[in-house]
């Protein structure tokens, strides 16, 4: 009932993507139009994509939550975009921004394709556990992507904090282990959803504690690889779970 409307929805907010791009380099008017009508449209788009999650009836919550994950991801790079179109905005065309712009452009392609994929794969029950476990790694290699970033965290938080979150990642491993040996489609959906937050909280605790002002340069280091070591050994994991 909805598909339709979310692919519309959808293809709508590229060509928004496109004039944000092209208003880095044009008017402050052009580009003001061009934020608002992409702001419209992600509203739209969202409102579309949960509609569309409610139809699909409280009894499937982990496929609701995969549509809902999937509109949040486009949802954040479409913010990251705007802020790489305004920091990029009248800058000439060999300005470093003008890079992070394109890089921010691509990723907010690669999530709206991402969307629509999962939004077709929804109703089939033979590929739509694979289809979120393809979007949960593209998700994580998106986030791993940030951590690596040289960019400060706004806030701190203790090591215990960062000991605590990776709990989440020894249960999503028993639960990707476990999906991998049933392979049925609802377990590799709920290893998805869980290996998303798990894997993310991890990181963001990890990146805060590293920055404690107690923390040493090299401890800091230490921590930020061991942080990436851990989120690529689980990206390999599920990309295990994917094959098998």
């Amino acid at each position: 009932s909805y598909r339709e409307n979310i692919l519309k929805t959808a293809k709508a907010l590229v060509e928004d993507t496109k004039l944000l791009v092209s208003g880095a380099a044009s008017s402050q008017d052009k580009l003001a139009q061009a934020a608002q009508s992409s702001a419209n449209t992600i509203t739209q788009l969202a409102e579309v994509v949960k509609l569309g999650a409610a139809s699909l009836g409280s009894d499937d919550p982990e496929t609701q939550v995969v549509l809902i994950n999937a509109i949040k991801d486009v949802a954040k790079a479409l913010s990251d975009l705007i802020g790489a179109t305004k920091g990029a905005a009248s800058k000439p065309a060999d300005d470093p921004s003008m890079y992070q712009l394109k890089g921010a452009a691509k990723v907010m392609v690669t999530n709206v394709t991402s969307l629509l994929k999962t939004v077709k794969a929804v109703e089939d029950e033979a590929t739509r556990g694979t289809r979120a476990l393809e979007a949960t790694i593209e998700y994580i290699k998106q986030e791993l992507t940030v951590f690596q970033s040289s960019e400060v965290p706004e806030k701190t938080s203790s090591p215990e904090e960062s000991i605590r979150m990776t709990k989440g990642i020894t249960m999503a491993t028993a639960k990707a282990v476990a999906a991998g040996n049933s392979c049925r489609q609802e377990d590799v959906i709920a290893t998805a959803n869980l290996s998303r937050k798990a894997v993310a909280d991890m990181l963001t605790a990890c990146k805060q504690a590293s920055y404690h002002p107690d923390v040493s340069s090299e401890v800091r280091e230490r921590a930020l690889r061991f942080g990436t070591e851990c989120t690529l050994g689980y990206l390999e994991l599920l990309e295990h779970v994917l094959l098998v």
